[in-house]
C-alpha cells in the first residue's frame, strides 16, 4: 500500500521574476514544500536563488522586480497580491542573506522587535523556544548584537524568524562567511527544529555538502532554470552534482565546465 502524499505548505508553478521591466531574473521556476518538510534550493551565486525567495515573501518591489508570470500559492492560497506583511502574518518567515540584526540592540531586545504581531504571552513563550535552542544566545541576551560573532548573529536572524510563529521558514544562505563547525551546529539545530516544531523549511544554499545533509529533496537552479529535482540522496549520487556542487571540481578547467554546461540543459 502506497503511503499517503503530503500536502504542500508551498507551490511555485513556472514562476517568472523580472527587474526593471526588462530583465528576466528567473524563468518558469516551479517547486513544491510539502507541509512539514526540509528542501533545499541549490545553486552557484546569481543563479537566481535569492530571488526565488523574495518572490515568496514579496520582497521583489523594493527591488524593482515583480513577478510577471506563474503562481505563488501558500498552503493552497494565491499570495502574489498581497503585501509583505500580509505574507509574515500567514505565517511565512524570511531570513534575508547577511544576517542583518539591529546591531545596537540585545539579542533579548531584538527577539522582542519581531514580535509585533503576537501576544506578550506568546512572545514570552517563543522566546523561550528560541533560547532553548540557541542558548549561547541566551548567554549573550545582554550584549549588543554587533558584538555577537558572526554564527551568533546568524543564530538570532534566525531566532527572531522563530518569533514571528512561521509555518513556513526560508532561510537564504545560511552557512556564509561561517566557519564549518559553526555551520555543521546550525544546521542540525535547524534539523531539530523542524523535527520537533513540524516546521516546513526551504533552505537556500550554495554550499550543496551541508544542505543535503539535512533536506529530504533538493532543487537545482541554474541561470533562472530549475534543472534538476530529486531526493537528497539521488542528488548526492549523482555524478555531475558530486563533480561540480560537492567539492569535485576544483581541478576543472574551464572547457570542462562550459561542457558541464551543455550537457546541464539536457536535463531540464
Amino acid at each position: 500500500m502506497s503511503e499517503p502524499i503530503a500536502a504542500s505548505v508551498l507551490t511555485l508553478n513556472n514562476v517568472e521574476v523580472v527587474y526593471d521591466y526588462v530583465s528576466l531574473a528567473i524563468k518558469g521556476v516551479s517547486l513544491d514544500v510539502p507541509e512539514g518538510g526540509m528542501v533545499a534550493l541549490l545553486g552557484a551565486n546569481g543563479a537566481g536563488k535569492s530571488t526565488t525567495l523574495k518572490s515568496i515573501s514579496g520582497l521583489l518591489a523594493a527591488e524593482r522586480g515583480e513577478v510577471r508570470r506563474g503562481d505563488v500559492r501558500f498552503r493552497g492560497q494565491a499570495i502574489g497580491a498581497l503585501m509583505p506583511q500580509d505574507r509574515v502574518r500567514l505565517g511565512i518567515a524570511h531570513v534575508l542573506e547577511g544576517r542583518r540584526v539591529f546591531e545596537h540592540l540585545t539579542p533579548s531586545e531584538n527577539l522582542i522587535a519581531a514580535s509585533a504581531l503576537h501576544s506578550r504571552q506568546d512572545m514570552s513563550r517563543n522566546m523561550e523556544m528560541v533560547y532553548s535552542y540557541f542558548p549561547r544566545l541566551h548567554e549573550r541576551r545582554a550584549t549588543p548584537a554587533g558584538y555577537l560573532s558572526g554564527g551568533e548573529q546568524q543564530m538570532l536572524a534566525i531566532g527572531r524568524a522563530l518569533m514571528t510563529q512561521p509555518k513556513l521558514l526560508m532561510l537564504d544562505e545560511p552557512s556564509l562567511g561561517l566557519a564549518p563547525f559553526l555551520v555543521a551546529e546550525i544546521f542540525q539545530i535547524l534539523s531539530r527544529i523542524n523535527r520537533e516544531e513540524g516546521l516546513s523549511i526551504l533552505l537556500v544554499e550554495q554550499n550543496a555538502i551541508a544542505a543535503l545533509e539535512i533536506v529530504s529533496h533538493g532543487y537545482l537552479i541554474e541561470s533562472g532554470r530549475i534543472v534538476m529535482h530529486d531526493s537528497a540522496e539521488a542528488l548526492k549520487r549523482n555524478p555531475d552534482i558530486q563533480e561540480f556542487y560537492l567539492g569535485g571540481a576544483e581541478n576543472k578547467n574551464f572547457r570542462d565546465i562550459k561542457h558541464y554546461r551543455r550537457r546541464k540543459r539536457w536535463l531540464t
